[in-house]
């Protein structure tokens, strides 16, 4: 992929860059707080960890909130990712960067986003179908076994650029990967820590939400 950069022509770089603008722009959408405020949940940043993701709209909004939010962040990083992917690999890469890099820093909120795990693991889905099926299972693997979500993304993504490397067999996509997960593991800091201490809130399941 930096061999394509640097050899690329001014025209092909406005595509590269165009790439990532809208791969962005698609992963800045902040769904989570939106369909909050939609379902009475109110500002869901306001309540729980103060996270805009799915793990913390299960906590104040209950399960249809969470689910709703899972899928539709998944989908900020699925369609940019698919609709590049028509035109070049190279293309698509940026595209799936751009828009995990939006949702961890959306303009809109002032660059405070999520944690990037659910448009993560649409980009894999994006990228293979088995490759989204290995890390989903990976997650759920441990999430069954842990009770924690902070712990089943950390692993998960631990392993991400491994898994990638033997399902997709793509080297920038391997790379892509190494990234995404470095900062879902720098974004995760507080939640290392808590899981350090013991204090990490568990998984509840019981919402009559």
């Amino acid at each position: 992929m930096m061999y394509m950069f640097l050899t690329q022509s001014p025209i092909l770089w406005h595509f590269i860059a165009l790439a990532f603008v809208l791969g962005y722009l698609s992963g800045s959408v902040p769904y989570g707080l939106l369909l909050g405020k939609y379902f009475g949940a109110g500002d869901i940043r306001k309540s729980g960890s103060g996270n805009i993701g799915a793990t913390n709209a299960l906590r104040v909004g209950g399960k249809k909130l969470a689910i709703l939010t899972l899928l539709c962040d998944a989908l900020k990083g699925t369609i940019p990712v698919l609709i590049a992917t028509q035109i070049d690999m190279d293309y698509a890469v940026v595209a799936a960067l751009g828009a995990f890099v939006g949702h961890l820093f959306p303009v809109w909120l002032k660059f405070k986003g999520g944690k990037g795990v659910a448009v993560a693991l649409g980009i894999a889905f994006a990228f293979s179908l088995y490759f989204g099926l290995a890390l989903c299972a990976m997650w759920l693997a441990i999430a069954f076994i842990t009770k924690y979500s902070s712990a089943s993304a950390l692993l998960t993504f631990a392993f991400a650029p491994m898994i990638s490397g033997l399902i997709v067999a793509n080297v920038q996509v391997s790379i892509a990967m190494g990234f995404i997960a470095m900062m879902v593991w720098l974004k995760h800091h507080e939640n290392i820590q808590r899981l350090w201490n013991g204090t990490e809130s568990k998984i509840n399941l019981k919402s009559k939400k």
